[in-house]
């Protein structure tokens, strides 16, 4: 009887951590999935007034147009008729960092895959947690449509991306750009190739949510009028209100309604790495 009880407890405790990690896991990917991934920024909807409708959360249906594509965000919540609620987690984990989806077709731009391929296994394991946790939501879209040829594979398959110490600050940092893809809009392109040579240097041309184009800044110190001349808390107030220090708005296509809940930790990281850019006079 006394082995019985221990087996019990044992079982019991074993149990009481699975639950546990499974809970951090799914806190650490709402975290990312509301925050500084954004996702929500791209897969949702968006009423006349430019906001989200009630309960359409990444349900899709956002356009994005440029002269060489027409893109429409599908609807990544877990409704099994239009959405993602039949795909395993293997198969989402696939989409988030390969671009593949289940049935074979390669997911086009502006999905920034590139730069999702170095998300560790631990972030997007927590992603596809919070993603099976979203309400779902009926909402069928149309397919993106592309006037350029899409390449065969963004790379091999990614079979292990490990953690990046968060002790190393600037490391830290970096990999934290290249989740939240800052470098996807703020890097210039050369024939629509992404110039990284030149990381971080701005100017592409991007349709606004409302009509009209909005040219991205230069983040790096060869900017004069950018962040090289602003303190850290001016930066991270530009970052999460979308208000720069001299009063003027951002276009809503920067996810600043997201970065608001980036942690301070985070937040700095990010900064620490932006810091060490190298100029681009752009």
């Amino acid at each position: 009887m006394r082995a019985i009880r221990i087996l019990t407890f044992v079982a019991a405790m074993a149990a009481a951590s699975a639950a546990s990690a499974a809970e951090t896991d799914l806190a650490r990917g709402q975290y990312l999935l509301a925050g500084i991934v954004a996702c929500g920024n791209c897969h949702s909807p968006r009423g006349p007034d430019g906001k989200i409708p009630v309960g359409q959360e990444l349900s899709g249906g956002m356009i994005i147009e440029t002269p060489v594509f027409r893109a429409v965000a599908p609807n990544i919540t877990p409704d099994k008729e239009t959405g993602i609620g039949n795909w395993t987690d293997a198969q989402i984990v696939a989409a988030i960092r390969e671009g593949k989806r289940p049935d074979g077709t390669l997911i086009g731009p502006p999905m920034p895959i590139g730069f999702y391929r170095n998300m560790s296994d631990t972030d997007v394991r927590a992603i596809v947690a919070a993603l099976r946790a979203v309400r779902p939501v009926n909402h069928a879209v149309g397919k993106s449509t592309y006037k350029i040829p899409l390449t065969a594979s963004y790379g091999p398959p990614v079979v292990h991306v490990p953690d990046v110490p968060r002790s190393n600050t600037v490391a830290y940092g970096k990999y934290l750009a290249d989740i939240a893809h800052c470098m996807e809009c703020h890097t210039p392109r050369v024939k629509g190739v992404l110039d990284m040579d030149r990381v971080g240097g701005g100017g592409q041309e991007l349709p606004a949510p409302n009509g009209g184009v909005v040219v991205s800044a230069n983040l790096t110190p060869g900017n004069p009028d950018g962040m090289a001349r602003w303190t850290n808390g001016q930066t991270i107030r530009t970052i999460a209100t979308g208000v720069r220090p001299d009063g003027r708005k951002l276009v809503p296509l920067m996810a600043f309604d997201w970065y608001a809940t980036v942690k301070d930790g985070d937040m700095n990281a990010l900064l620490a790495y932006l810091r060490t850019l190298k100029p681009v006079r752009n």
